[in-house]
């Protein structure tokens, strides 16, 4: 998913530099402070995950598991991503530091999109599997999101990448199975173990509403 520096326009680097420094902005405004141990995991676990990739071209295949971080954190899932990529940009030149706006934006924006659409069949679900069906079409659907805005990117950026856009998009569609089945795991774990981790979110916003 991570593009590298130099295959995109200075438009699109700049468009993306550009919503992901709003997306920041409002993900550290909605970081409640029960989320931050939460953030630094999901964090944690997005920059192990996506170093184990395949080279595509201008692209790499790995997962990435934004659809969960955007279940647990909605808006504060920008900054937690935007925080791994720059530390793989930085340590392990994975990505690059021109292009992670864009890279930010291709990952965080549709884990926030997907988290807000679900989270709330989550918190209402009446067991366990529902939770976890639900968490599972977000992870697929994150991904495929994720996909196609780095497909975008890249047709964006001139029309010698439609090709490279296309192939990206096909090499994601096996990853968006597994991911589909990770985020159903976890989800269902945490219905069963930490389940107000699931409502820190829509409490936040009720009691925001009240006051």
């Amino acid at each position: 998913m991570h593009i590298v520096d130099g295959a995109l326009s200075s438009e699109v680097v700049i468009a993306g530099a550009a919503l992901s420094a709003c997306g920041l902005v409002m993900g550290l405004r909605k970081l409640e402070m029960e989320l931050i141990p939460a953030a630094g995991v999901l964090s944690a676990t997005f920059f192990v995950a996506s170093l184990i990739h395949v080279p595509l071209g201008f692209s790499s295949v790995h997962l990435i598991l934004n659809g969960l971080a955007g279940i647990i954190l909605g808006w504060a899932a920008f900054p937690a991503l935007f925080v791994g990529l720059l530390l793989q940009a930085v340590f392990f030149a994975f990505g690059g530091i021109s292009v992670l706006g864009v890279n930010t934006f291709n990952i965080a924006a549709p884990a926030v999109l997907v988290g807000l659409m679900v989270h709330p069949f989550i918190v209402k679900a009446s067991s366990a599997r529902a939770a976890a069906l639900a968490g599972g079409v977000a992870g697929a659907m994150a991904i495929a999101l994720t996909t196609l805005c780095v497909a975008l990117s890249l047709a964006l950026s001139g029309y010698n990448f439609v090709a490279q856009a296309k192939l990206v998009f096909l090499a994601h569609i096996p990853v968006m199975i597994i991911e589909g089945l990770l985020s159903a795991a976890a989800i269902y774990l945490i219905f069963k173990v930490k389940p107000e981790l699931l409502h820190v979110m829509s409490q936040k916003s009720r009691e925001r509403k009240a006051k």
